[in-house]
């Protein structure tokens, strides 16, 4: 089986405190990028592998997530071996998560060949022990999340009369550097209030915390957002943790 996992946006995101676990609790949009996305394939099998493709992945290819999503199952469910063939597409540590993405795609083709009849709402149970925002990508529709990431209430957000352009440089942020360099707090309007007013009021009030910081480290991250606007970008803004930075355009 096939599957296009795709990658995600962020609007806004505001990271209220620390926890004692060592995570965040944060508000953020989650916005489906459907034009970016990677290729996943899972196949039956004797024995079980997984074989990447595409962007390089540093690291064991054991330790990629998608494994560890069969892993995951394969212990819950008792289900067979499988090959993984994963090509990369979505550009790696830069806030649109893709590996999220190719997890749950895993357990969505997994529940599906092996009939298991898992609803979204057990698949997004197991995504979230794979990760924060995992859970997101088993439902794929704007999502307003809360906690670590993981809690999610759906939201009406029409975005038709917009497309996402989408500018990664090449620069890797890792999820520990972008929290390094940020001070909790909570906002004074919270973003699910903010996204009630049209897009062409967003800029200047929809914020992303980590902008400030990264941007300090990274000039040019700062120089791509207002790029974004110069070519008429309605609202533009870093995505996650960063380092992609979208803008948003009347078609």
């Amino acid at each position: 089986m096939i599957f296009f996992p795709n990658a995600k946006i962020n609007l806004g995101l505001d990271i209220i405190e620390k926890r004692p676990d060592g995570f965040h609790n944060i508000e953020t949009l989650f916005v489906p990028h459907t034009e970016c996305y990677d290729i996943l394939e899972v196949l039956y099998a004797e024995k079980f592998s997984i074989h990447l493709y595409g962007i390089p992945l540093e690291g064991d290819p054991m330790d990629n997530l998608c494994v560890k999503a069969f892993r995951l199952m394969e212990k819950i469910y008792d289900i067979p071996p499988v090959s993984i063939r994963l090509y990369k597409k979505i550009p790696v540590g830069a806030g649109l998560g893709g590996g999220s993405s190719d997890a749950a795609g895993t357990l969505i083709l997994l529940n599906r060949m092996y009939s298991l009849g898992l609803s979204n709402e057990v698949l997004a149970g197991h995504a979230a022990s794979l990760g924060s925002d995992c859970p997101f990508f088993i439902y794929n529709r704007p999502m307003y999340a809360t906690g670590r990431g993981e809690m999610l209430s759906p939201v009406e957000l029409a975005l038709d009369d917009y497309r996402i352009e989408l500018v990664t440089p090449d620069i890797f942020i890792s999820t520990k550097e972008a929290y390094s360099g940020v001070t909790p707090r909570r906002p004074a309007v919270p973003i699910s209030e903010i996204i009630k007013k049209p897009v062409e009021e967003w800029r200047g009030i929809l914020k992303n915390d980590f902008e400030e910081s990264l941007f300090l480290r990274y000039p040019s991250l700062a120089a791509e957002k207002e790029a974004l606007y110069a070519r008429g970008a309605v609202y533009a803004s870093m995505s996650g943790s960063g380092s992609s930075l979208y803008g948003l355009f009347k078609k």
